[in-house]
C-alpha cells in the first residue's frame, strides 16, 4: 500500500510539467505576426513620406523646362552702357526685372570711351554695353572681357531745334559762317563717327562745343544753345518732339555696332549672363528695334 500510494502521487508530479507547455507556447506563435505588423506599418509610412517629399519638391524640377529657371536668379546687376543706350537699356531693364523679380538692373551710362576706362580700372561692373567696338576691344584684349556679341547698330543724323532757326537742310550747312554746331569729343563713339562723316562728305567746319557724349551733345540742341548736332539716329527719335531730325546720305554716313558682354569679374555671373541673353533675344530685339536701332 505505502508503495502504491507514492506511486498515484507520483503521476501527477510527472503530468504537470506537460500541461503548461502550450500556454508557454502561445506567444511564441503571435510574435512573428505583431513583427509583421509593426514592420509593414513602417514600410507604410516611409512610403508615404517619401511620397510627400516627392510632391513637394515638383515645383523645382519646372525649371529644367525653361520657363521659371530664372526664378532663381537674384541679386543687383551692374550694366555700364553708352549714353545712346540709356532708353532702350532702361525699357530692357525694366522688362527684365519684371521677369526676374529677385533681379535689380542697376544701370551706369557714359560715353563708351569714359566707361571702358573706369572698368579697366576696376569699377565693379557686371556687364558692359558699348557703342563701338573699338572700345569693347579695349577690354578684350586686357582680358576684363572674354567672347562679347554684337547686338546693334546705328547711324548719324543732324539734330536741331524744332523750328530750324539757322535753316539746316544737310551737312553742307554746317560750315556756314554764324552756324553752331556742336559734336561729341573725338574719342567717344559718336564723336569719331563725326569726324568721319564730315570726312566723308568733304566739310570743314569748327564745333562750337565738343561735349563728352552724345546726350549732352543732344541737349545742346534741345536748350537752342547750338543751331545743329551730329547724334545718332536713336537719339533723335528719343528726343521726341524736342528736336527735328535731318537724314544724312547713305554714301557718307558711318554705321556702328554695338557689342555687349558679360565682365570677367562680374559679381553676379549668372543674372549677368541672363540679361545679356535677353538682350541678343527676339524680345530684346524687338525692343531696339522699336528705338530704331538697327540689326547688328
Amino acid at each position: 500500500m505505502p508503495d502504491q500510494v507514492m506511486s498515484d502521487r507520483a503521476m501527477p508530479e510527472r503530468a504537470m510539467p506537460e500541461r503548461p507547455m502550450p500556454d508557454r507556447a502561445m506567444p511564441d506563435r503571435s510574435m512573428p505576426d505583431r513583427s509583421w505588423r509593426r514592420g509593414w506599418c513602417l514600410t507604410a509610412a516611409v512610403a508615404v513620406l517619401a511620397l510627400a517629399a516627392g510632391c513637394g519638391s515638383a515645383p523645382e524640377a519646372a525649371p529644367a523646362g525653361g520657363g521659371s529657371a530664372g526664378s532663381r536668379l537674384s541679386g543687383t546687376v551692374t550694366v555700364f552702357a553708352a549714353a545712346s543706350l540709356t532708353e532702350t537699356f532702361g525699357t530692357l531693364a525694366r522688362r527684365f526685372e519684371a521677369e526676374h523679380p529677385g533681379v535689380k538692373i542697376i544701370l551706369n551710362v557714359g560715353a563708351s570711351s569714359a566707361l571702358a576706362l573706369q572698368i579697366s580700372q576696376g569699377a565693379p561692373a557686371d556687364v558692359f554695353a558699348a557703342a563701338a567696338t573699338a572700345n569693347m576691344d579695349q577690354l578684350v584684349r586686357t582680358g576684363a572681357v572674354t567672347a562679347p556679341s554684337d547686338f546693334a547698330g546705328n547711324v548719324l543724323q543732324i539734330a536741331v531745334p524744332p523750328a530750324n532757326p539757322a535753316r539746316i537742310g544737310g551737312l553742307a550747312d554746317l560750315a556756314r559762317p554764324g552756324v553752331k554746331v556742336a559734336l561729341c569729343q573725338a574719342q567717344v563713339p559718336c564723336g569719331a563717327a563725326g569726324v568721319a562723316v564730315l570726312g566723308n562728305a568733304g566739310v570743314r567746319l569748327t564745333p562750337v562745343t565738343l561735349e563728352s557724349d552724345v546726350k549732352a551733345t543732344l541737349t545742346k540742341v534741345r536748350t537752342g544753345e547750338v543751331d545743329a548736332g551730329l547724334v545718332y539716329v536713336t537719339d533723335v527719335r528719343s528726343a521726341g518732339s524736342a528736336v527735328r531730325g535731318i537724314a544724312i546720305p547713305a554714301a557718307v554716313n558711318v554705321r556702328t555696332v554695338y557689342p555687349i558682354g558679360v565682365l570677367r569679374e562680374a559679381r553676379n555671373r549668372s543674372a549677368a549672363q541672363a540679361f545679356t541673353a535677353y538682350v541678343l533675344s527676339a524680345a530684346g530685339q524687338r525692343v531696339l528695334a522699336a528705338a530704331g536701332f538697327q540689326p547688328p
